[in-house]
């Protein structure tokens, strides 16, 4: 059965629309920069890797891999059917293989959703049973394992936007009653919106296209409207990397500075060397195991890489107790405990300020953007989890990519958000690995 990729095409014609307008809009465009270097083979990684490595020791996460994905499931139904509205039948066939693989399900009990108490249990054969609570606007969480509740108070956020049915975009939903730009091909347009739907079989959920900020084509799939927050997986790391542009741009930190990690202030610990710039590109140095690692053993102990969703833990200071494999800023990999280490950044400076830390994306950029439907969920201990744990409309991760763009809607000015050309010149061939480039996904081949 094919995942229920929710917005896999969005990405795709968000990408390509964004590198169109740069063409239009930009001085410097794609196609006068450098081509990135060729991606070095899997052996040449793991023979530089071998080759930089500090003898530190590797602990793999404690439990039952079982019960992390039973946990994964769990957490997965339970935002399915009450953040984006699914069926839990097809929900359970489709969505959310990241953290609870459809090989997997099977080894499992069939998710039991409690609608009266928003929650839902699998249970994993002859043994544990684990348990998704869904929070409101801090959507759905897993519990820890044989606990029945959670380390936080969750917050009832309120947004300053006004009605976005009155309000025209991007602030609003309210769209132009007027013909395409000359400038469209209005035959293409729609071919590449039919594309974006075919094959049935590949669940496309949701197709926006903009250009220059204006919205000029979007089609849903049975069932999804253009407020239903998607499940985003790892373009939420794009948003911790923006959020984390405005810390900077307001001062709380700098991008090249040490990061400031309670846990690594000894001055004779090495990952006090560990730079905020070094999360941002992936190239931490720590030791975690993760399936992009060139030397990946899926058959090994299950990966820190999915246990900082699924552990029910505290995933900052989890991943802030990791050691160094490597010396920061020498390789790169594809890593989870540097966008949650970001974040761990995030919360301290928020709460350094007095202000409430729950809110501050709303507060800090989403209303600013227009954005009314992104759900960011969290940990057990009301840790973001924006690696990966977060839902947002095709329209409102629109108005995120045209930030990058257009600057801040109402103010016309680009900063924090760094140009797209800025962000690609920072080569994953660099660090010899596979880093994200300022914590980005993109697509310029």
């Amino acid at each position: 059965m094919g995942n229920y990729i929710l917005i896999r095409a969005f990405v795709t014609a968000l990408l390509s629309v964004l590198i169109t307008n740069a063409y239009a809009q930009q001085s410097t465009t794609v196609a006068n920069l450098a081509a990135p270097d060729p991606e070095p083979s899997p052996a040449a990684l793991i023979a530089r890797g071998k080759a930089l490595e500090l003898d530190t020791p590797y602990v793999p996460p404690p439990g039952d891999a079982l019960a992390h994905h039973a946990a994964g499931f769990a957490k997965v139904m339970c935002s399915a059917v009450f953040v984006t509205g699914l069926d839990p039948d097809f929900a359970a066939e489709n969505v959310g293989y990241f953290t609870a693989p459809y090989e997997i399900r099977s080894k499992l009990g069939k998710p039991v959703v409690d609608r009266d108490h928003k929650r839902v249990h699998v249970t994993v054969p002859g043994g544990a049973t684990r348990t998704a609570v869904y929070l409101g606007d801090q959507g759905c969480v897993a519990l820890p394992l044989g606990e029945d509740s959670i380390h936080f108070k969750p917050v009832k956020l309120t947004s300053s936007l006004p009605e976005a049915s009155k309000t025209a975009w991007p602030m609003g939903d309210l769209l132009p009653n007027e013909p395409l730009p000359a400038a469209i091909n209005a035959a293409k347009l729609k071919q590449a919106v039919d594309a974006a739907f075919d094959p049935a079989d590949a669940k496309t959920a949701a197709f926006v296209v903009t250009w220059r900020g204006r919205l000029i084509a979007e089609r849903y799939a049975p069932g999804i409207t253009p407020q239903t927050p998607l499940e985003s997986w790892s373009m939420g790391k794009s948003v911790t990397a923006t959020l984390m542009g405005v810390l900077i741009h307001q001062g709380a930190y700098e991008l090249w500075q040490p990061a400031p990690i309670p846990d690594w202030q000894d001055a004779k610990d090495l990952r006090s060397e560990i730079r905020i710039a070094d999360l941002l590109h992936m190239s931490s140095g720590l030791r975690i195991k993760a399936p992009e690692d060139p030397d990946y053993d899926p058959a090994a102990t299950y990966p820190d890489h999915f246990y900082l969703y699924t552990g029910g833990v505290n995933s900052f200071h989890y991943a802030a107790t990791r050691p160094l494999q490597w010396l920061p800023g020498k390789v790169g990999r594809y890593r989870n405990t540097d966008p949650v280490l970001t974040n761990y950044l995030i919360r301290l400076a928020v709460e350094k300020r007095g202000e409430e830390y729950l809110s501050f994306p709303r507060r800090a950029l989403f209303d600013k953007l227009g954005m009314r439907t992104m759900v960011v969920e969290t940990d057990p201990f009301g840790n973001f989890l924006m690696q990966g744990y977060e839902f947002a409309s095709a329209r409102d991760w629109t108005r995120l990519g045209n930030l990058y763009l257009q600057g801040w809607p109402l103010e016309r000015r680009a900063d924090p958000a760094p140009r797209l050309h800025e962000i690609r010149q920072h080569s994953r061939a660099g660090v010899g690995g596979r880093p994200s480039p300022g914590l980005w996904w993109l697509f310029l081949d």
